[in-house]
């Protein structure tokens, strides 16, 4: 899942598509780079971006989302938003997937995504609303106080979308590591992907570039590549399947790599010794 921000102020620089131009390149890239997915942003995540009110969200996203349609008609598009006004409008440019970042803060949005067809994925963000940072969040004496906490609200959450009519199929389930959550959070949840994925629905990562893999190493967003791919091998490992990535392709080829050695996947030159 390649990460196309039309934002000016997103915390890794490297990804700034507020020129429409520029956002059209980058999924040029990311589609040649190996992205099966491509998930459009137009607000940052965290409370020190700029404030960015519904209809300019729009007015980022809804033009790109046509583009990117247009050009490559088999690729799925995803929106991360938290407002259901937002993804009605990217489902009349054939939207696949809501990314709700914000785990149901818009209790309509779940209901949206059914109306247009598209999926979704559920999220934990520890009950915080959009845009918040975490400050001094706990939950509880047990370091897997937190693990629980995510199940629970993941399978809460997958069931508010088959409720709402989403097939199981096309519901994605996100730990959000970083939301709602300090480091030792982040990583602690990373170790038990493998019980996430007990749940039974396909598991996203977003791991990229995040303060988790920063703070780990003492290492500026800019300078996080390697932690996000060693994070990247083990989630993949453990059981995730969908990887958020500013990096596609060296994201794409831990991926493959994790899977070959898996088993899932076969070499594609296997001619060594032969």
């Amino acid at each position: 899942m390649g990460i196309i921000n039309r934002t000016n102020d997103s915390f890794f620089a490297g990804n700034r598509h507020a020129d429409l131009d520029s956002a059209k390149r980058a999924l040029d890239d990311a589609v040649t780079a190996g992205a099966d997915i491509v998930d459009i942003g137009g607000v940052r995540a965290g409370q020190q971006g700029e404030t960015v009110e519904a209809q300019e969200e729009i007015d980022r996203v809804i033009p790109f989302v046509a583009h990117a349609r247009t050009a490559y008609p088999d690729l799925v598009l995803s929106l991360d938003t938290w407002r259901s006004e937002v993804a009605a409008e990217a489902g009349h440019h054939g939207l696949d997937l809501v990314n709700d970042t914000w785990a149901g803060h818009d209790a309509e949005l779940v209901h949206v995504a059914a109306r247009i067809g598209a999926g979704v994925v559920c999220s934990h963000t520890g009950g915080l609303p959009p845009r918040t940072d975490p400050v001094k969040v706990t939950y509880g004496p047990d370091p897997l106080d937190v693990v629980r906490d995510v199940l629970r609200t993941l399978a809460d959450g997958a069931q508010q979308a088959r409720v709402a009519g989403i097939p199981a199929d096309r519901i994605l389930i996100d730990p959000t590591l970083d939301f709602g959550k300090t480091t030792a959070h982040s990583l602690e949840v990373l170790r038990h992907t493998a019980d996430v994925a007990q749940l039974g629905f396909p598991i996203l990562q977003a791991l990229s570039r995040k303060d988790f893999v920063g703070e780990s190493l003492g290492l500026e967003a800019d300078d996080r590549l390697e932690g996000t791919l060693a994070s990247t091998a083990i989630a993949a490992w453990l059981g995730a399947s969908v990887f958020r990535a500013h990096d596609v392709r060296a994201t794409r080829r831990v991926v493959d790599m994790v899977a070959v050695i898996r088993g899932d996947r076969m070499p594609l030159r296997p001619v060594r010794g032969t």
